[in-house]
């Protein structure tokens, strides 16, 4: 007989499903949006949500509908090789590449460096990562208790230090909006639908969705139809608070402008907010703000990273994972944030759209019931332009990676591919791998991947 769960175990569930998407950067991106868009607030905030909310609790539910054991098996859909490929440089990407690096420098340079001697700053980083992902390795040890560590403990912890900026915030308002800047004067919400690809959260529910099944079944639920609901109610529980956090957080950083100016980056913008208010107190707490944030997100990350590459090399075990993650993400965190950064942008306009249809398509694969052909079309036709995206975004960075063949597709892209010169050139291409793919011949529904 199936147990029935409880609305406090979904608000757990939910919690910890928050807590890990839920990271420093999800703090310093939309109060950076919030100054930029000023009066436009809205739009912004809309696209924003849509990328940094709803794909990723899409993500979440198309685990849980589609009965997948893992990202692989999901991603095999298109094809067996397809599915080991996308899976290992999705899970590097969120992964030890630069995702978790990032967890470690963020609270870094928002929290402290700007108190260290520019002289030592690499000495004390390499201190600081190395007591983080202490700590982080410690918790991830267990991956059966990650609801308890994430959804009972550090994200309660968390909200409730990061209220109290919040509630002051509300309270006692800095001033009023500002004028939109840059792209934001007119095109705000497709700015703001970008901006949540920095995030990583579309990209990191893939991993995470096995996480929140497994935290399911725990729970005793095992029909597939009972893990669906669970999965949807959770993800709404979890999309609900988000969706208020980061509303809130744009609010802030929309109406801060005229009593601290701008910056260049949200983490020193959420500095000089906390001290607004708070004065030298306020940087106690956004250290602590910070750090937390980065702590939990840092495990969930770990624990779905350790756990997908212990079942693609089952001979090396989960905990020989974490020692290795924690290592790997510790060495390249001592890159420092910029490096990170810079490297990061090109994988994520490489991926991201890839993502988003493969998810999409899970979502509807009834309707074109299942067919490997319209996986395949779709994906590959996206890959043929999300590939430029990211080629593009790493010449913005390093001019000397151009290429002159490249450089005569983009151009090409501009002339002809609607969208294209607003980020969004994979949408058209996609639609017609979808209708391409329904009228070849059916072949295999899916691979299923062990």
């Amino acid at each position: 007989m199936q147990q029935k769960i409880s609305f406090s175990t979904y608000a757990i569930i939910g919690t910890m499903l928050f807590g890990m998407f839920f990271g420093a950067g999800n703090l310093i991106f939309p109060i950076q949006m919030g100054q930029l868009a000023g009066t436009n607030f809205w739009p912004a905030l809309i696209g924003f949500l849509i990328t940094a909310i709803g794909l990723p609790i899409i993500g979440i539910l198309a685990f849980g509908l589609s009965g997948s054991s893992g990202l692989r098996d999901l991603a095999s859909r298109v094809h067996p090789l397809f599915g080991i490929v996308f899976s290992i440089a999705l899970y590097l990407t969120i992964g030890p590449f630069f995702a978790i690096p990032r967890t470690a420098t963020v609270p870094f340079v928002v929290g402290f460096e700007p108190y260290i001697n520019p002289a030592h700053t690499g000495l004390y980083l390499g201190l600081f990562s190395f007591i983080f992902f202490a700590i982080v390795y410690y918790f991830s040890l267990n991956p059966a208790k990650i609801m308890d560590y994430i959804g009972k403990y550090l994200t309660p912890a968390f909200l409730l230090f990061l209220s109290v900026i919040i509630l002051i915030a509300i309270i006692k308002p800095m001033g009023a909006f500002g004028q939109p800047t840059g792209d934001y004067s007119n095109l705000a919400f497709i700015t703001g639908f970008k901006e949540g690809y920095n995030t990583m959260d579309a990209l990191a529910s893939l991993a995470f969705g096995i996480v929140v099944i497994h935290a399911i079944k725990r729970q005793g639920i095992t029909d597939s139809k009972d893990i669906a609901k669970a999965t949807l109610k959770s993800g709404i529980f979890a999309m609900i608070l988000m969706m208020l956090i980061y509303g809130l957080i744009t609010y802030m950083g929309a109406s801060s402008v005229s009593a601290i100016g701008t910056y260049e980056n949200g983490g020193l913008i959420f500095a000089a907010v906390a001290q607004h208010y708070f004065g030298s107190y306020g940087n106690i707490l956004l250290a602590i703000i910070i750090v937390l944030a980065c702590l939990k997100t840092s495990i969930g990350l770990i624990t779905a990273c350790s756990e997908f590459f212990n079942r693609v090399f089952p001979r090396v075990s989960y905990k020989w994972f974490v020692f290795i993650l924690c290592l790997m993400s510790f060495i390249i965190a001592n890159f420092g944030l910029t490096n990170i950064i810079q490297f990061a942008i090109p994988v994520l306009m490489l991926l991201y759209p890839i993502a988003i249809i493969l998810i999409l398509l899970t979502l509807c694969s009834l309707f074109f019931s299942h067919k490997q052909s319209v996986y395949a079309a779709a994906i590959f036709l996206t890959f043929c332009v999300s590939f430029f995206d990211g080629y593009s975004a790493l010449v913005d960075s390093l001019p000397g990676a151009s290429f002159a063949m490249f450089e005569s597709v983009k151009l090409f892209y501009m002339d002809y591919l609607p969208l294209y010169d607003i980020g969004l050139g994979w949408i058209a291409p996609a639609l017609l791998g979808v209708l391409i793919g329904l009228f070849l011949p059916q072949n295999v529904k899916k691979t299923v991947v062990s």
